[in-house]
């Protein structure tokens, strides 16, 4: 591609977003430059300080536990507090929870504090998507939250490589710096972002706040919930089942981390020429196509044989979950009644997490059991049951022309429009058409997360 061409994508790729998404861009990327815990914490546990492999298990299933319990109470706090409060407590929680594992010793307070950890580290997440919500365009929301979803995985992949090299050098050393550019990140919150929840309109106020009960009896969208939940139970394979599955064939660590390797490098390659591609196509196929992808891939590692054909089914589910990812948190923001953004925005990231603590029991149980070639069967019949839910569930939804009338009005971005003739509906002044175009743009096309299994 000539280089012209290459500005021409670049630019248009980065244009149009608002520079306080930019901030929130790069706070998500110091966030995870930073991740050094997640990387080597079994290996702290059982190397540097002698525990048992189950132990490391049961630390990380309580981090895994305090993600899902912090994900409903963050996306709460995220609608009554605000997103910028939310986020602020969060990572300067988390910053004092990382910087105190480092130095406490004993096994109950280890398996306390990882606890506090996952529950810190977890919360800043429906706040973080709430706001890129609140502050971007609905037609852009797919773009941006596919550049946020890249910049996860930029900086997971490089605070792995080098989460390694610090290991040799101090453990402790790792916690320290983690936390300290956790606090960073909040820095950057305090003086870059400003607050972003909007405000009721006049109509509005009168109306019964959004509970959890509400997200709770939202069918439609418990449904997207639920079929989240099956995708991330598959994704979170590559990093549960794949490496036993392939240390019982014979195959080393190192043979797994460069298969491994290759869905962090096909991420940060693909993510934004792939969102291009998809970013005005129909979400219904996006998200059936993208379900298969996930399953059938993780389904033919039962033909695999050798790193290299493990590194192909790597390459058929990567490319699945990165159209998957974007396309599904747009389809949760467009269920997302404004001022109730915060509570779905942490049921959805909930769904990641309660995925990130039933995957370890999942692939243990049927690998001891039956081994692994029926777990890689049970993922392609959990994708393919998710691509037959999301086709019946997207068939409910109104066209990307016709405006939704089962969600509050978003007051950020588009008045509510009620149903009348055309004739009436468009009046001769210009600024009404203008103002009818988001409601259309907000059908959308949408994170482990990386780290909502670890990833978003």
């Amino acid at each position: 591609m000539p280089l012209t061409s290459l500005r021409r994508v670049a630019r248009e790729t980065v244009s149009g977003l608002p520079r306080e998404f930019w901030w929130l861009w790069t706070s998500t990327l110091v966030n995870r430059l930073g991740a050094f815990v997640a990387a080597f914490m079994a290996l702290y546990l059982t190397l540097d300080r002698g525990y048992s492999a189950s132990y490391a298990g049961l630390v990380a299933a309580l981090h895994g536990l305090g993600g899902v319990i912090s994900s409903l109470g963050a996306g709460v706090l995220t609608d009554r507090l605000g997103r910028r409060p939310t986020l602020l407590i969060a990572q300067s929680s988390t910053a004092v929870c990382v910087a105190l594992l480092g130095f406490v010793h004993h096994p109950i307070t280890i398996a306390a504090v990882a606890f506090l950890v996952g529950m810190a580290s977890n919360a800043s997440r429906p706040a973080v998507q709430a706001m890129i919500a609140d502050i971007v365009r609905p037609e852009d929301r797919v773009r941006a939250f596919s550049l946020n979803y890249w910049a996860i995985n930029l900086g997971f992949a490089i605070s792995s490589a080098a989460a390694g090299f610090i290991a040799e050098y101090s453990y402790l050393a790792g916690f320290l710096l983690e936390a300290g550019m956790t606090l960073a990140c909040a820095v950057v919150v305090f003086a870059k972002l400003p607050e972003s929840r909007p405000e009721r309109a006049a109509k509005e106020v009168g109306e019964p706040e959004v509970g959890l009960g509400t997200v709770l009896r939202d069918r439609r969208f418990m449904g997207v919930v639920g079929l989240s939940f099956l995708i991330a139970l598959i994704i979170q394979q590559a990093f549960v089942g794949l490496p036993v599955a392939m240390g019982r064939a014979g195959f080393t660590p190192a043979d797994y981390g460069m298969a491994i390797a290759v869905n962090g490098v096909l991420i940060v390659v693909l993510q934004i020429p792939v969102t291009r591609f998809i970013e005005h196509r129909d979400p219904r196929r996006l998200l059936v196509v993208s379900s298969l992808l996930v399953g059938y891939g993780f389904g033919l590692t039962a033909f695999a044989g050798s790193v290299g054909v493990f590194a192909l089914t790597v390459c058929v589910w990567t490319l699945g979950e990165i159209v998957n990812a974007p396309t599904q948190t747009s389809l949760v923001v467009r269920l997302s009644p404004t001022h109730g953004r915060g509570r779905y925005q942490g049921m959805y990231t909930m769904s990641w997490s309660a995925a990130a603590l039933v995957a370890p029991l999942m692939s243990g149980l049927v690998i001891d059991r039956y081994g692994a070639e029926w777990l890689w069967a049970a993922c392609a019949v959990v994708g393919t049951v998710a691509g037959v839910g999301y086709g019946a569930l997207m068939r409910q939804l109104p066209e990307p022309d016709a405006p939704d009338t089962v969600n509050a009005p978003d007051t950020l971005n588009a008045p509510n429009i009620p149903n009348i003739p055309a004739a009436a509906a468009v009046p001769e002044e210009p600024e009404e058409p203008e103002g009818k175009a988001p409601d259309a743009a907000e059908a959308c096309t949408p994170v482990r997360l990386r780290d909502a299994s670890s990833p978003p």
